[in-house]
């Protein structure tokens, strides 16, 4: 194989490098922001990021925006 065969390989594994690193950071980032800002349900949003990498992209952003947002805090009903 010449040099520019061995470039080319070489080129290759490092893009199929990167976008398998990016999935997988754009896979965990709402998970580990619901954890750190203590949302209620930081396993729901983890699963859901995932979830919708895998099939398909469209909810992410909806995911993620629901990372940040907490649920409101349950009022108490007097009896």
């Amino acid at each position: 194989m010449s040099f520019i065969d061995v470039f080319a390989w070489l080129v290759l594994l490092v893009v199929v490098a990167t976008l398998v690193a990016a999935f997988v950071a754009l896979g965990v980032m709402p998970g580990r922001i619901a954890r750190r800002r203590g949302h209620p349900w930081a396993q729901a949003v983890a699963v859901g990021s995932w979830a919708t990498l895998i099939c398909g992209f469209v909810f992410w952003p909806l995911i993620l925006t629901w990372a940040y947002v907490d649920a409101p805090p349950q009022r108490e009903t007097p009896r």
